[in-house]
């Protein structure tokens, strides 16, 4: 024996449909909706999520950030002549440079802003890599 109940929803009216409790079924029942006639379980089914596989073989992206100044991409609006403003990204000038080290006697290769070229003409290698932190025997 089925019992249905009103419940006043503005000026909406959804009907809800019990069973009696003595069912061996384990629906929990739906609501339906006069207005449109859907047909809304209350039943939540638990989905386990697939795992994700990345593949192997990723391509390594270098960092657009300088090691010895710190610098990254700024975040600016591109504005046109009717002031529409659109989110852009001024990148840092980073160059691929063989510099000299004196110290280890050999070249090395690093990923460098223009900035940090010229700090490194007037400074060095040695006291700018010093003075960031940088281990120039790992690279």
């Amino acid at each position: 024996m089925a019992t249905a109940s009103a419940i006043s929803l503005g000026n909406n009216f959804v009907f809800a449909n019990t069973h009696k409790p003595s069912s061996l079924s384990p629906q929990l029942g739906f609501l339906n909706s006069q207005l449109s006639g859907l047909r809304i379980s209350t039943q939540t089914s638990l989905k386990v999520p697939t795992p994700i596989v990345s593949s192997p073989f990723q391509p390594i992206v270098a960092k657009r950030v300088c090691p010895l100044t710190g610098k990254k991409a700024n975040k600016a609006n591109l504005v046109s002549f009717s002031n529409h403003k659109t989110k852009k990204l001024q990148f840092v000038n980073l160059q691929y440079k063989r510099i000299w080290w004196e110290a280890g006697k050999r070249f090395v290769k690093l990923r460098l802003s223009t900035k940090a070229l010229k700090t490194i003409e007037k400074n060095g290698l040695d006291a700018v890599a010093k003075k960031v932190g940088i281990d120039l025997n790992k690279k």
